[in-house]
C-alpha cells in the first residue's frame, strides 16, 4: 500500500496535464449545451454566466473549482486510480463532479472506531479487529455493528489539489453511516492536498442491516483545486441571475432568502402538501438487499409520518426521511453540498449525504427539485414544523461544465425527479 505522504506545501500553482481537459471549441459546446439544459427549467431566461460581474465562464485553463466529469476522466490513472488487485475504474462511476468508489473484499467487524492520525491503520485495526468478512459473495453487514472496508481506489494527489468524500444517496437513505479514512490524516471524510495511499470506509448500518459486496458504491469522492466555495455575496447574485431556489409551486424565491456570512443558505422542511408527510423506519426487518434495484417492498421497512397540524414530533434514535420545502436547482457551473450537522437547527442530524451534483433540479422543463433530508433525532423528543429552519447549504464553483449534467439522460437511476424518495432498493407498495 502507497505510504502517506504529507503534501510538501499546502497550495500551489500546479500545473494540469493537457490528456484529460477538452479544447477550447468541445469547452464551448459543451457550456452551450449544458446552458441550455440548466436553463430549460422555466419559460423564464436565464442570461449568460458569462454576461453577469460575479461568474466568469469556466474555460479549460481555469484553475480554481471543483473537478467535473471529464477533467476527473482526465486524472484516473494519476490523481484517481484503480489499486493493483482491482478492475480498472469504469465509465459509470464517474459523476458529473464526483466519482464513485468501490468496495474491497474483506470487511473488518470492529470493537470500535479509530481515525488513523497518530498510528498507523495497520497496527490499529489488528487491535480492534473482531471478525473478518469476505466481501467476494455477498454477505451481510449487521445492524448496530462497525465495520471497515478497504476501497478498490487510492489517490495520488498533486501538491495543490485535495479530495473530499461523502455517501451516496441509497446509502444516506438506507440510514447506513460511512465516512472514509485517509490514513495519516486528522480528519474523516478529507484528504489534504498532495496525500497519497490507499483509502479505507468505515461503514455502520444504524437501522436495518445490509447485504453488500466487493464493488458495490457507498460513497464517492470530489476534487477540488484552490478556493471553489461561494462566499455570500457570489451566491446571492448567482440566485439574482438563476434563480437557485424556487418556491412549492416552482416560482422563483426572491424574499427573505437566508445567507448567512459564510455563504450557508438556508431552506426549510416541507410537511405540508405531503401525504405521508415522511417515513420512518422500522427494526426487526430482514436485511436489506443494497444493490438491487427495487428489491424490497416499502411498507415491510417503513412506516408513513403524517403531519396533520403542521408538525411531527420525532423520537430519539429514530431515522426519519423528510423532504425540503423549497425546490432546489444546481446549474451546470455549480455544484452544493449539505452541512451535514448544524446543532443551533436542532437536537438532530439532518442528513448523511448530502452533495448535489451540477445540473441537480435543471432541464427537461424541470421547476427544481425538492432536496430529500436524512433525519435522526438525538437524546430528546424534538418537534419539527412546517417551514422550519432545517438546513443549509453551501455553493462551490466548477473547474468547468460537466459533459453529462446530473440527470441529463435521466433513466431510473436518477433522482432527479425526486420528492419524497426513499433510497432504490425499496419499491412502493
Amino acid at each position: 500500500m502507497p505510504k502517506p505522504t504529507s503534501p510538501s506545501s499546502p497550495a500551489g500553482a500546479g500545473s494540469e496535464s493537457e490528456g484529460g481537459l477538452p479544447s477550447l471549441a468541445a469547452s464551448r459546446e459543451r457550456w452551450s449545451s449544458a446552458r441550455a439544459y440548466s436553463r430549460g427549467f422555466t419559460d423564464t431566461p436565464v442570461p449568460h454566466p458569462a454576461a453577469s460581474t460575479h461568474f466568469t465562464r469556466p474555460e479549460a485553463n481555469d484553475q480554481a473549482g471543483m473537478f467535473v466529469d471529464h477533467q476527473i476522466l482526465g486524472e484516473l490513472r494519476s490523481a484517481v486510480r484503480a489499486i493493483d488487485s482491482a478492475h480498472p475504474i469504469e465509465r459509470e462511476q464517474v459523476q458529473p463532479a464526483s466519482i464513485d468508489l468501490r468496495l474491497g473484499p474483506i470487511a473488518h467487524r470492529l470493537r470500535a472506531g479509530f481515525l488513523p492520525a497518530q498510528t498507523t491503520l495497520e497496527s490499529r485495526l489488528a487491535e480492534l479487529e473482531q471478525e473478518r468478512i469476505d466481501l467476494h459473495r455477498p454477505a451481510v453487514l449487521e445492524r448496530g455493528a462497525l465495520y471497515l472496508i478497504p476501497l478498490q481506489e487510492e489517490l495520488c494527489l498533486p501538491p495543490d489539489v485535495c479530495a473530499s468524500f461523502n455517501p451516496r444517496s441509497s446509502t444516506g437513505r438506507c440510514d447506513v453511516f460511512a465516512r472514509v479514512l485517509a490514513p495519516g490524516h486528522t480528519r474523516f471524510n478529507e484528504a489534504p492536498a498532495g496525500w497519497r495511499g490507499r483509502l479505507w470506509l468505515e461503514v455502520a448500518p444504524l437501522s436495518f442491516s445490509v447485504r453488500v459486496a466487493r464493488g458495490d458504491r457507498l460513497c464517492q469522492a470530489r476534487l477540488e483545486r484552490g478556493r471553489s466555495r461561494l462566499t455570500a455575496a457570489e451566491l446571492a447574485g448567482e440566485h439574482a441571475h438563476g434563480a437557485l431556489v424556487l418556491d412549492p409551486d416552482g416560482r422563483p424565491v426572491r424574499e427573505a432568502l437566508e445567507i448567512d456570512a459564510g455563504g450557508g443558505l438556508a431552506l426549510h422542511l416541507g410537511l405540508a402538501g405531503r401525504t405521508p408527510a415522511g417515513w420512518r423506519a422500522k427494526h426487526n426487518t430482514t436485511p436489506v438487499e443494497f444493490a438491487r434495484e427495487g428489491a424490497h417492498a416499502r411498507d415491510e421497512y417503513w412506516e408513513p409520518i403524517e403531519a396533520t397540524a403542521g408538525h411531527a414530533i420525532l423520537e430519539p434514535g429514530a431515522f426519519y426521511v423528510f423532504a425540503s420545502q423549497e425546490r432546489l436547482r444546481v446549474p451546470a457551473h455549480l455544484s452544493a453540498e449539505m452541512l451535514p450537522v448544524d446543532v443551533g437547527l436542532g437536537e438532530m442530524r439532518n442528513n448523511y449525504a448530502g452533495f448535489f451534483d451540477p445540473g441537480f433540479g435543471c432541464g427537461q422543463g424541470r421547476a427544481g427539485t425538492p432536496a430529500v433530508l436524512e433525519v435522526r433525532a438525538h437524546d430528546l423528543p424534538f418537534l419539527v414544523e412546517d417551514g422550519q429552519a432545517f438546513f443549509r447549504l453551501h455553493f462551490f464553483r466548477n473547474r468547468a461544465l460537466p459533459e453529462r449534467p446530473y440527470g441529463y439522460a435521466a433513466g431510473p437511476r436518477s433522482y432527479q425527479a425526486q420528492d419524497l424518495t426513499l433510497a432504490r432498493c425499496f419499491r412502493p407498495a
